[in-house]
């Protein structure tokens, strides 16, 4: 952790909607006029995608049916982290892009499934902002989450993230069901090792649950709008948490524990301005004292 520069950190797994959550802090830092550095996670994938799947197939050969992105093989974890450190003491670091469709080849003029070159952060940022995989990640020689401020989870239920993930791949990336079902179960074993333990570190969890049928979500035809869905907000710390001020700003919400609250889906955005925005303002503000 860092007061002169503090490191804010999005995580979970492919298709759980951090990409979404990403959004509502842009929004944050452009109405209160933070400069921030990003970091997406997939940029620190090992691996371009021509290279993934030669890889995923030699391990296959080898037995080993579990090589995925979700386990630090697949990731420069240790260079991930160094980022952090490195932030967190000067201020300054380096990433890259990850290209994951026709839209981003056309945006940023590079083949699909590769990397742009590495390129140092803009100068002069307030924060560091990660959204990805291991933003929380502590193994026997990794830990980004001592590095990060503020970390917050996004969690929707299992089934919910399957066919989230499902219906992105297919219409996005042109994969086929079976194709993304495969991936799903050659990650299930780094999901338990390497993804879930990481909700335990964060501050918040966003966890959205469906209030419709999602059973099977290998054949689901629509993804669960957020007016059929719930979010479970938990925070590890409560203290200083004003529950009576978010449950009369939020309609329709109600405490579920000590340490949560639950909103209607289609709130999870107003909640997460009330709440978060306070919490960047205080990093935001103690670093200016320190200035």
């Amino acid at each position: 952790m860092s007061e002169r520069h503090p490191i804010i950190a999005v995580t979970g797994s492919s298709g759980a909607g951090t990409t979404s959550v990403r959004n509502t802090f842009e929004q944050i830092f452009r109405r209160e006029g933070i400069k921030a550095a990003y970091i997406e996670g997939d940029a620190f994938h090992r691996y371009d995608r021509t290279e993934m799947k030669i890889r995923t197939a030699e391990e296959l050969a080898r037995g080993n049916p579990t090589f995925s992105h979700f386990g630090p093989d697949c990731n420069l974890l240790d260079e991930l982290e160094e980022v952090f450190r490195t932030y967190a003491a000067t201020g300054h670091g380096r990433t890259r892009r990850y290209i994951h469709d026709f839209h981003e080849e056309e945006q940023i003029g590079a083949p699909q499934g590769t990397f742009t070159p590495w390129e140092d952060f803009e100068a002069g940022t307030d924060v560091l902002f990660y959204e990805g995989l291991h933003g929380a990640c502590i193994t026997d020689t990794i830990n980004t989450a001592q590095y990060a401020d503020l970390k917050v989870g996004v969690v929707p239920v299992i089934n919910l993230e399957w066919i989230q993930k499902i219906h992105r791949d297919k219409e996005t990336r042109g994969y086929s069901t079976e194709d993304v079902t495969q991936t799903i179960l050659r990650r299930m074993p780094d999901y338990v090792n390497y993804i879930c333990p990481q909700f335990t570190h964060t501050d918040i969890n966003f966890q959205r649950v469906p209030t419709v049928d999602t059973s099977n979500p290998f054949i689901a035809r629509w993804i669960p709008t957020p007016d059929e869905s719930m979010v479970v907000i938990r925070f590890k710390n409560p203290r200083g948490i004003d529950f009576p001020y978010l449950l009369s700003m939020i309609h329709g919400s109600f405490m579920s524990r000590a340490n949560s609250i639950v909103v209607p889906g289609n709130k999870m955005e107003l909640a997460m301005q009330l709440i978060l925005t306070p919490k960047i303002m205080r990093l935001i503000e103690r670093k200016h004292r320190l200035i």
